[in-house]
């Protein structure tokens, strides 16, 4: 099996791209910095290397990719000349990156990575997606950026946005990069679950404790110990209900519905939601000091509109992702086709771009044209 080696400084972008040639079938590793990069050339027999220059890496021999944020031609050459074999620029284009890669695989004379035909993997012991956050755009830098910084520490994160612009997706990489990603990550919807289920949800019951309560349960605070608790559409959550969760993060203990008895628990709770919290305090929705518990950071995912250029990234990641979740060979999208696309405001922001390329990878040809995304994409 082919070996990648990723040298990225920004972790994020550096799992982003590892995922996905994981996801691909390549073995790989990343580092941050050239030397480290030169060290681990060793060690181990890598068939390809991508990095963002390509000084310092010709002693390793190994094909270099250069993938620059510069597009200027002086760059190009200036790569070529240190020893790369090929040249891309930032926003990436996933085809061409995977591309590059297996034709340098071969020239390196390494059996290519299988084509994928299952789903995106799950990964650690949560069986959280291991989806990347795709996007060069300003707002998405910064919210890599941010993910870089909060993920190691223990504080609580309020993460807000509109539907679709991908709340779940930053709560997952947050665990996935902090010290309890080996530990669990659960998950509770808070708009979805009746607010007299609400509290046996989160802390649990006793046998008894209701009528239908016949066994014993454990709650989304004891299941998610040692790990990560992500509290979706935490706006939604009825007064009584909050005022049992702020317990919990100050004391850092839970009671099971039915019983007088404490349950200690370790937990990082990220939440999220859609509404303006402050707004919701000034109405009285919402309590005031469980939201300075769980907004010690707060990160602001910009929507679809306001990423300029990301859409174009966004489309060739999901064509090549659903033509494999849905067995098909790859497709590819007309210039004008992908244009029409960019042009559009997507009120559900990624979620609907994502369900939009699927009905365009189902009905489409091999080919998707501009009439593709006319008739399919009203």
């Amino acid at each position: 099996m082919a070996k990648v080696l990723i040298l990225e400084q920004s972790d994020s972008m550096r799992n982003c791209l590892r995922e996905r040639l994981e996801y691909e079938g390549y073995t790989t590793e990343g580092v941050d910095c050239a030397e480290r990069a030169v060290q681990m050339c060793e060690k181990i027999p890598f068939d390809v290397i991508l990095s963002d220059d390509a000084k310092g890496l010709t002693a390793t021999k190994v094909p270099l990719i250069v993938l620059s944020a510069n597009n200027t031609v002086e760059s190009a050459v200036d790569a070529l000349h240190n020893g790369a074999v090929d040249f891309l620029t930032k926003p990436i284009n996933m085809n061409r990156l995977l591309e590059a890669v297996r034709r340098n695989v071969r020239s390196h004379n390494v059996a290519p990575a299988p084509e994928p035909s299952r789903p995106l993997r799950k990964s650690g012991a949560n069986g959280c997606c291991d989806e990347p956050m795709i996007g060069q755009s300003e707002g998405i830098v910064r919210i890599h950026s941010l993910v870089d910084k909060v993920a190691p520490s223990e504080a609580r994160v309020l993460i807000v946005g509109e539907n679709g612009t991908g709340k779940e997706l930053v709560a997952r990489m947050l665990h996935r990069q902090s010290a309890r990603a080996n530990k669990p990550f659960v998950e509770v919807n808070c708009a979805a679950i009746p607010s007299e289920l609400i509290e046996s949800e989160l802390f649990g019951h006793e046998k008894g404790a209701f009528t239908s309560a016949v066994k014993q349960r454990r709650g989304k605070f004891e299941q998610a110990d040692g790990g990560t608790l992500f509290m979706d559409e935490i706006g939604d959550m009825s007064l009584a209900a909050q005022a049992k969760v702020l317990r919990a993060l100050q004391e850092h203990k839970i009671s099971r519905v039915g019983s007088d008895g404490d349950i200690k628990v370790d937990v990082r709770v990220i939440a999220a939601t859609n509404k303006n919290l402050r707004e919701e305090i000034r109405k009285g929705n919402f309590r005031e000091d469980l939201y300075h518990r769980i907004a010690v950071i707060v990160i602001e995912l910009p929507p679809l509109r306001e990423r300029e250029g990301d859409v174009p990234l966004l489309t060739e990641y999901f064509l090549g992702r659903l033509c494999a979740e849905n067995r098909m060979a790859p497709k590819s999208i007309d210039a004008d086709a992908l244009a029409a696309l960019s042009q559009m405001e997507w009120s559900g922001n990624v979620r609907e771009l994502r369900n939009a390329i699927e009905r365009l990878v189902i009905l489409s040809d091999r080919r998707i044209t501009l009439d593709d995304v006319r008739h399919y994409c009203p």
